[in-house]
């Protein structure tokens, strides 16, 4: 069974930084594609940012195109989202989600939220201005 957890969300002013972790369980040895949601209040859910573990190919959102990076720690099974010059608007519950339908998210886009297979509780980011 797959289990992810994110953490790393909180309070901080627009200009700066967060990075998320996501703690991924059942996964090891498997190809799978990762990736995190955002939903402000309000609004539909949307993908932020993908990573495929088979190539380490990544995808950003245009929002957030030279800001954010994704990352991964293979022996940690963890995930990160580094969140820089953060603008209030993008105060959001971060989710992680994971599919082993890798080459599937490929072909259908990593916003095919029905795609994946796991999703973790989410994080709160708050950007006070």
């Amino acid at each position: 069974e797959v289990h992810l957890v994110e953490s790393g969300g909180g309070l901080v002013q627009a200009g700066g930084s967060l990075r998320l972790s996501c703690a991924a369980s059942g996964l090891a040895g498997a190809d799978y594609a990762i990736a995190w949601f955002r939903q402000a209040p309000g609004k539909e859910r949307e993908v932020v940012s993908c990573f495929w573990t088979s190539d380490a190919c990544t995808y950003y959102a245009d929002s957030v195109k030279g800001r954010f990076a994704i990352s991964r720690d293979k022996a940690k099974s963890t995930v990160y989202l580094l969140m820089n010059r953060l603008q209030t608007e993008e105060s959001a519950v971060y989710y992680c989600a994971a599919s082993l339908k890798a080459r599937l998210i490929d072909a259908v886009g990593p916003e095919a939220e029905h795609e994946y297979d796991s999703w973790g509780q989410g994080t709160q980011g708050t950007v006070s201005s």
